[in-house]
């Protein structure tokens, strides 16, 4: 079915705009083509024309307002195909509103390209710069600072009266699932001296997420029964926007055994550490509490990954309450057609006798974990 685009703008905006823009920010009238490492544009030829100026803007900005004043002559719409900004998002205060605006600014298939200096570039940059020993602390100090202390909520309103929001520290995790939650899928990626540039799509509207989480304990958006959508409660393992992620890095590395996606760059070092020990599923508990989940149920999964399911299974995992103990620990299948065939099975004996269904599987799922020491991935 084919997507319909709904922009905020109800009238075509003049080219006065357009006029005072180009005085307050600078706009890149050419850009040579070139073969070495030295362009950083260079590359952009295979997916849009750079020297076209009646389909491409390229800007160097960092304010929200000077993309929402872009308005093209050139065309009735009043839209640039696409949007290049060549400033790089760690400097930008509101990179969520950047994004959308972009995206506003964007006809449905339109590209917006941008660049971040990623964790791993900065910390390339920062050894490479200094002495031996000393660069290790500047690091150190500069990730606590940068990194750290924007995702404390006490301390978050501090950091941002002192640095502006200017010199982020952003994991490309980061950077991409931003942009997947203002409404972009990214099809290309481009790694150049201290800076990876990305070319995204337009695809839908933003979600406009009022309430993202960065803290250690946050909700994840789920179905449970009758289709309901329910928000159960997780310790953090991967990195903030890491969720809008899923769909990308299935397409990349698909599935591993067990289920899970390969080679999931999402995952933080000390998330893989709780996932082990099942330290970042205490949470849900408080779920079972709430009533969302019972102790004993299939797993509740996001919308991307349920979609991977048989539209049969779909619908009768809608006829149940998710749990906070999946039958996959009873079977411990290792392929996502064993995966269904175990909660099929769970299902189809639950609809039967439930409190024997779960009294069989809690003691299964137990003798899994204790005797046999079954983990998560």
């Amino acid at each position: 079915m084919q997507t319909q685009f709904f922009n905020n703008r109800s009238k075509v905006q003049s080219p006065e705009p357009q006029m005072e823009l180009e005085k307050k920010i600078e706009v890149v009238d050419q850009v040579q083509e070139q073969k070495n490492e030295k362009d950083p544009l260079g590359f952009l030829s295979q997916y849009l024309d750079v020297k076209n100026k009646k389909e491409t803007v390229l800007l160097n900005t960092t304010e929200v307002s000077e993309i929402k004043k872009l308005y093209n002559v050139n065309d009735e719409s009043g839209y640039y195909k696409n949007i290049v900004n060549l400033r790089r998002i760690n400097d930008i205060r509101r990179i969520n509103k950047f994004f959308e605006a972009a995206n506003e600014h964007l006809p449905a298939g339109g590209l917006f390209v941008g660049c971040v200096e990623t964790k791993a570039l900065r910390k390339e940059r920062i050894l490479k710069k200094y002495p031996k020993g000393l660069n290790w602390a500047i690091y150190s100090a500069d990730f606590t600072f940068k990194r750290v202390l924007p995702k404390l909520p006490g301390l978050k309103k501090l950091y941002f009266s002192i640095t502006k929001g200017r010199n982020r520290v952003l994991t490309s995790v980061e950077a991409l699932g931003r942009l997947y939650s203002c409404g972009f899928k990214v099809v290309g990626l481009q790694a150049r001296p201290n800076l990876l540039y990305f070319i995204a799509e337009k695809v839908k509207e933003p979600e406009f997420n009022l309430k993202p989480s960065y803290g250690p304990l946050f909700s994840m958006k789920r179905e449970g029964k009758d289709g309901k959508f329910i928000y159960v409660y997780k310790l953090r393992t991967m990195h903030p926007y890491a969720e809008y992620l899923q769909e990308y890095i299935y397409e990349q590395n698909k599935l591993c055994e067990g289920g899970k996606s390969n080679n999931d760059i999402r995952v933080t070092t000390l998330g893989k550490v709780c996932r082990k020990f099942w330290l970042d599923e205490l949470p849900m508990i408080l779920n079972v509490l709430k009533g969302d989940l019972k102790l004993i149920g299939v797993r509740p999964l996001s919308a991307h990954y349920l979609s991977l399911y048989t539209p049969e299974l779909q619908e009768k995992r809608r006829c149940v309450k998710p749990g906070l103990l999946p039958p996959f620990y009873a079977d411990m299948p290792k392929t996502l057609e064993e995966i269904m065939d175990s909660e099929l099975r769970y299902l189809e004996a639950y609809k039967k006798s439930p409190l024997k269904t779960d009294l069989q599987y809690l003691f299964k799922i137990c003798h899994n974990i204790i005797i046999k020491k079954a983990r998560s991935k």
